[in-house]
């Protein structure tokens, strides 16, 4: 079984290596400080590891959160599974076949076997099928006629689940094969007689159905412990095949497996705090195609008044005639027959029915289109930005994987380091990509908050304004930056004063982005939703108030004067111009 010890060091997760201190914003800090290298007076590295911390397994531990989940590669889901099925056998006193087949209809919970067997014993053994004796005397006998393809042969040739009903190898094998090809029912398999429940356990399995049947049975087995276990589930990254087992209860749903994908426990969606299940389902469906072909079809064409089949204007007249059989002419502003326009309406080519039908109010129809195109337009809006944080996310899981693999090794050996030196680098750049995944979800919270709610909507936008500024500057220092000391000649003297700045970027995007995925999931509570009618100065993240949420100094702040709402503050590479 993987311990929380090796999931932690395996998970290339950022918030697993998130520590426990917080970094406050008051009104006496900017959110970047030109002076980010003392921010850690009493850390002279302001987060630079030490090179022994990697030696010291426990002390690395140490500063890191305890995990509510654990991630289940296939032994150990095995060892679990072996582990249940021995504790229902020694405390019920059954065989491990009976042990399993409980189990199995009691999805794999051992506490609800337990409390179901003691309490009537006799009416479980009814219901699944276990038979303490056999309903049919055969021992008597040389030879059977076997109940299925009825040929007469010898009792060697026969098997009999628990209820004793005989019946020959042969078929007992096609009923076994062809129950397991039609997939995982197979495991609820009952004897070929009609009038029998009696359970077909693994013993039977093991005993007449082919070597490539019984794999496919154990792996139904071994899926049906985390399938039907309510505290488990397995990972959707494709070709993964861990699972993950969550204390309900344990936090966040947010989890990350062995293979470093990231996703929600709760919907198995990819993670996407701080918006929740029901609006990622909400938005996933908005993305869809055929959810945005009405508002397209809305939004650039116009029903045939007579068909009442949609059109688009392709040329600048205003006559428009619908394709046959309909072949109605009419006039795509008003609607009306065009055989109306004319002198009377104010020329041939002119038309004022429709200015004088907006006077009358009778828009119901302009109104619907222009709602339908703002409303594409916001939709638009939000999802452009959506869909460009998740390819930057992915470009910048392409320039990690390449820094890894090709940049590292040349770094240590150009500027004469270590890589245990250099782990600031890969770190900033999981940094990048987890605040890619938050910056790209606040879209969706952003699209779905109330239009009412303008001191809300003003605060949440300034927020996340902040956060994107923020994610610039580290991303351009670990992408842009970094390039300098990689293509160099030799050792570069102020590579250390990078790596510095590089670590402080990261540490405070990194307190930064947690506290605003804490503000939105709290609904913004800071802002007080009476003072709706009133113009909003939003409050700096340097505020006491801000996504922190609380006062005094953090590491990160310096005691100068907080920006003006509107304001950004100050880049942290603004000291290099």
């Amino acid at each position: 079984m993987v311990s929380e010890d090796n999931v932690i060091e395996d998970s290339v997760s950022v918030e697993d290596d998130f520590d426990g201190d917080d970094y406050d914003y008051d009104d006496g800090g900017d959110y970047y400080d030109d002076d980010y290298g003392d921010a850690g007076d009493d850390d002279d590295d302001y987060g630079l590891v030490e090179d022994d911390d990697f030696d010291d397994p426990g002390a690395m531990f140490s500063r890191r959160p305890k995990l509510g989940y654990t991630v289940l590669q296939e032994a150990d889901i095995k060892q679990r599974q072996e582990d249940d099925i021995s504790k229902v056998s020694t405390v019920l006193s059954l065989s491990q076949v009976e042990a399993t087949i409980l189990l199995r209809h009691y999805n794999w919970n051992v506490n609800e076997v337990h409390d179901e067997w003691f309490s009537d014993e006799e009416r479980v053994r009814k219901s699944f099928g276990l038979f303490e004796r056999p309903v049919v005397d055969v021992s008597y006998a040389n030879e059977f006629t076997c109940g299925i393809c009825f040929d007469l042969l010898p009792c060697d040739n026969f098997a009999s689940a628990s209820c004793g009903h005989p019946f020959c190898r042969e078929c007992w094998q096609g009923y076994i094969c062809t129950s397991i090809n039609d997939g995982p029912g197979c495991l609820l398999l009952r004897c070929p007689e009609p009038s029998c429940k009696a359970a077909v356990g693994p013993d039977m399995i093991d005993k007449l159905a082919p070597c490539e049947e019984k794999e496919k049975y154990s792996q139904f087995l071994l899926r049906s412990y985390i399938e039907d276990n309510r505290e488990a589930k397995w990972c959707p990254a494709p070709g993964c095949e861990n699972a993950v087992n969550f204390a309900v209860g344990g936090g966040d749903f947010d989890v990350t497996c062995l293979c470093s994908y990231r996703f929600c426990w709760n919907c198995t969606v990819e993670a996407h705090r701080p918006v929740d299940c029901e609006t990622v389902t909400k938005w996933m469906l908005k993305n869809s195609v055929d959810g945005e072909n009405v508002n397209w079809i809305l939004h650039n064409s116009k029903t045939c008044p007579k068909c009442k089949r949609p059109i688009e204007k392709n040329q600048g007249c205003m006559h428009m005639t619908c394709t046959p059989p309909c072949s109605y002419e009419f006039c795509w502003l008003c609607l009306r027959a065009w055989s109306s326009h004319g002198l009377a309406t104010g020329g041939f080519y002119s038309c004022n029915v429709y200015e004088a039908e907006m006077q009358k109010g009778n828009v119901d129809a302009e109104m619907r289109r222009e709602m339908a195109k703002n409303s594409f337009e916001k939709y638009t809006h939000y999802y452009e930005r959506w869909a460009s944080n998740q390819s930057s996310r992915e470009k910048a899981l392409e320039d990690l994987n390449r820094m890894e693999s090709e940049n590292m090794e040349k770094l240590c050996n150009v500027q004469c380091t270590t890589m245990s030196q250099l782990k600031c680098i890969t770190e900033a750049w999981l940094q990048i990509v987890e605040c890619r995944r938050v910056l790209k979800w606040t879209y969706a919270y952003g699209y779905y908050l109330p239009e009412h709610e303008k001191t809300k909507t003003q605060f949440f936008e300034y927020l996340q304004g902040e956060a994107e500024a923020g994610l610039e500057r580290l991303h351009r220092c670990a992408e842009k930056e970094l390039d300098k000391y990689v293509t160099a000649d030799g050792p570069s003297s102020d590579f250390d004063d990078f790596r510095t700045k590089l670590t402080g970027l990261t540490s405070v995007t990194k307190t930064y982005f947690e506290n605003l995925v804490r503000a939105l999931e709290n609904g913004l509570e800071d802002v007080n939703s009476t003072a709706s009618n009133k113009t909003a100065s939003p409050r700096s993240p340097a505020s006491p108030r801000s996504p922190t949420g609380r006062n005094g100094k953090g590491r990160g702040s310096r005691g100068k004067e907080s920006p003006r709402a509107g304001v950004s503050p100050k880049n942290v590479d603004d000291t290099s111009k």
